[in-house]
This record gives C-alpha cells, structure tokens and sequence, in this order.
C-alpha cells in the first residue's frame, strides 16, 4: 500500500493519499492508469487495469498486487490476465502511448488475457531501430507467452511495431495466428517524409487553438525544433504557464525519432493475414496543419497494405469516426471492441 501510494501521489499531483482513496474519484483516467501500472512494474509490483478499473480504492488495488519482477528490458504492462484463449499482445501508438489500450480492452467480450508493450527505456537521442525494438517486444511476450500461436494488435502508425514483431516471431519459427491493425497507414515512402515536420503537425493537432494562435504557431514551427514549439505555445497563453512541459517534449521527440525508424524499417512480405480495421470518415479531414502529402493509400480501406500482402490476405473492416474518434468516443469504440472480438473468435475456427 504504501508503495502504490507514493506512485499514486506523485502522478495525481497530491501529497497524500489514503488507503480509502479512490484512483478515479482523485483524477485518475486511463492515461495515468498505464503510468500507474507502467511504474508498479518498474518495482515488481504485479496487478492489471482490470483490477484497478474494477476495485479502484488502494487498500483493493494492493490486495490484488502480485510480486512478479520481469527482467527484459520491455516491461509489459497487464491490462487483463485472465482468459482461457491465447494473449492479445497491444503495441504502442506512435506517440508511444498505450492508454488506448485498457478502455478498449472494456469492449472486448474475447476470453483473453491482455497485455500492453510499452516502448523501451531510451532517450531520444540514441533510439533504436525497429528490429531492435521489436526483438526487445518479442522476448517479452515469450517471457508471458513461451510459444505461440500469438495475437497482436497496433493502433495508428504504432501499429507497423506490432508486424515487425511478427516478422520476428517467425524468424524464430513461431506461428503467429492474428495481427490486428487500427487504422494503419503503410505509406508509400515513409522515408522521403521529415518526421520532424510530422511530429509538428501532430503536436498542433492536439492543441486547442483558435485561428490566431494556429497561425502564430504554424509559421514558428517551419524554423523551431520541437522543444521551442512548446515553449512558444506557453507563452502566447495555448498551454497552461504552469505546466511542466519537460514530459510533453520527451514524448514528442522519443515520437520522432519513432517516425524516424519507420522510415528506416523495409517492410516485407510475410505469409500472414491481417485485419484492418479502418476509420469510415477520411483520414484527410482532420487538420489546419497538415503539409505532409498523405498518398492514396491513407484514403483506401487497405490502407496501402496491398503493395506487400494480397487484398486476399487483408481483412479490412469499417468502423465509424475518423482516426481519432473511432478511438476516443465510446459508441465508436464500442463496434472496434466488437469487431476484434469477433474477428479474434474468427481465427480460432
């Protein structure tokens, strides 16, 4: 208890927290609940989102914890141990962020445990590429999982990890028997395309600005690394001045760099099926700040992933909303939780 207690105060911003605390009733949602469980991990201190989202006071939460240190240099992160199917293994989006994944998971009616693979601990100056982070992810699953068949699942441009985690579960001669992908572009030539500029546009998208700030901001981003475009935002007022802005930078660069190794990563062709499931309203729509040249496979329900599988091979069913709030709003979330259900009972016949 008094373990979680120091993760619990720290991340909720508080000085104290009590055994009767509520993580929710305090200000805790799903991103801060993948921090909790992330940091729990760090000290080998095992339990899953479902049993936080389930019996969220913190005497409850510390009756379920388990200790279980893991040694691979991938922590994964439980979101749901108990099922009597195989594991469903959920990469990162390409933020790096895995808070997608628990209040998805609630959707899912499969009968199967549910683990998160954070990316591993590097800065974002000497980041690996994606075969090294993908080799890193597959000896963590064997470490949960030892052999297959295995299940894995990527949302948005993090979703590319989840195949070239596959890629290396078959140079091991394991079978990998379902690869879900959430809306996932397999541009052209990632690698002709500045993940700097990308990195940019994003960090623009997520900010609530109105045409004067936008404009402000879209010109400074062309000369500015991404660091000064925080700086800049806080200061004509678009973030709040009294936000620590050091975790929103980290972030964003460690996305770079992850865009980077995209860009770097041969796709190849792997006698695998996937199940694309792509947002019914077009990508394209979405921003002010889009100068990235998005290709027509962004508007394609493959979603450019026939260049290197047959269509026979792809899966590819629609969900409503477009890339954001397929996700981000609950009746859409609701269908994708259905759909990969579905499709997962679909693979075990």
């Amino acid at each position: 208890e008094t373990a979680l207690a120091e993760i619990w105060a720290e991340l909720l911003g508080l000085e104290r927290v009590g055994r009767h605390d509520n993580f929710f009733e305090l200000g805790g949602h799903s991103l801060l609940a993948v921090q909790l469980l992330s940091r729990a991990v760090d000290l080998g201190l095992k339990f899953s989102a479902a049993d936080l989202f389930q019996a969220p006071l913190l005497k409850e939460v510390a009756s379920k914890v388990r200790l279980a240190p893991q040694p691979s240099c991938v922590r994964a992160i439980c979101v749901r141990e108990i099922g009597s199917r195989p594991t469903v293994f959920f990469v990162p989006t390409g933020l790096g962020d895995c808070s997608y994944v628990p209040s998805l998971v609630q959707e899912m009616g499969a009968d199967c445990s549910v683990y998160a693979l954070p990316w591993p601990q590097f800065s974002a100056f000497q980041f690996p590429s994606l075969q090294e982070i993908a080799s890193q992810a597959s000896l963590a699953i064997r470490e949960i999982q030892p052999r297959g068949p295995y299940r894995l699942s990527g949302y948005s441009s993090g979703g590319i990890l989840a195949y070239a985690i596959a890629q290396q579960l078959l140079n091991l001669n394991e079978t990998v028997s379902f690869i879900s992908l959430i809306d996932v572009v397999l541009f052209a030539d990632l690698s002709r395309t500045s993940s700097t500029q990308m990195i940019k546009e994003v960090v623009l998208e997520s900010l609530e600005l109105n045409d004067e700030k936008f404009e402000i901001l879209n010109r400074f981003a062309g000369q500015s690394s991404i660091s000064q475009l925080f700086e800049k935002a806080q200061k004509i007022g678009a973030i709040p001045l009294d936000r620590d802005l050091r975790n929103d930078i980290l972030t964003y660069e460690r996305a770079t760099q992850f865009q980077r190794a995209l860009g770097w990563y041969q796709v190849p062709s792997l006698p695998v099926e996937i199940h694309q499931f792509y947002a019914a309203r077009p990508f394209s729509s979405r921003t002010r700040s889009r100068k990235t040249p998005l290709g027509p496979e962004a508007i394609s329900p493959l979603r450019g992933w026939d260049r290197i599988l047959s269509a026979e091979a792809i899966h590819a069913v629609p969900i409503p909303g477009d890339h954001v709030t397929m996700m981000d709003v609950r009746e859409n979330r609701e269908v994708l939780g259905r759909a990969i259900s579905t499709a997962l009972v679909e693979t075990l016949k």
